[in-house]
């Protein structure tokens, strides 16, 4: 699902392994970076779509995610870390299917990388953020993962 990851920021992880690279999408309103942040390990639950459903079971410990706050501010935030493999929602039925996964803020991104510059940038062409605009976890490839980041330490257009 998720490309291989490179980190570029110079943020340590403890999975020497090849990573995979997601995109987490939150209203800031219901859960902000700064919640997670403040939380220092937070639940990423509530997901109710089957596809995002599949993305969270494939992700693994380790592996590397951006926060995306949707709907008001629309842009990348932050970077995160999936420090669990998925497990049974917590906020679901007993007998429903959802899944979750644990993740910890590695760093704020330098500045916001909004939804308008990845639309704009031809690098980003085929970002599932753009072409399943439903869809609240993702994948990303490793050169859309490095390109989101990049533009994050690039001035503000």
């Amino acid at each position: 699902m998720g490309g291989d990851c490179a980190l570029n920021l110079g943020v340590k992880t403890l999975n020497p392994l090849p990573l995979a690279c997601w995109l987490l999408k939150s209203e800031p309103e219901t859960y902000a970076w700064e919640d997670l942040c403040r939380e220092k390990v937070g639940t990423w639950d509530g997901v109710r779509n089957h596809q995002a459903k599949l993305n969270l079971k494939a992700m693994k410990k380790g592996d590397l995610a951006l926060f995306y706050h949707s709907v008001t501010q629309k842009a990348v935030v932050g970077l995160m870390e999936l420090v669990s493999s998925s497990f049974p929602d917590p906020t679901a039925g007993p007998d429903d299917p959802w899944v979750a996964v644990k993740v910890r803020p590695l760093q704020a991104l330098q500045r916001p990388v909004t939804l308008q510059e990845m639309k704009n940038d031809p690098a980003l062409a085929g970002l599932p953020l753009l072409t399943h605009t439903r869809l609240s976890v993702v994948p990303l490839s490793k050169a859309h993962f490095d390109t989101i980041l990049a533009r994050a330490q690039w001035p503000a257009p």
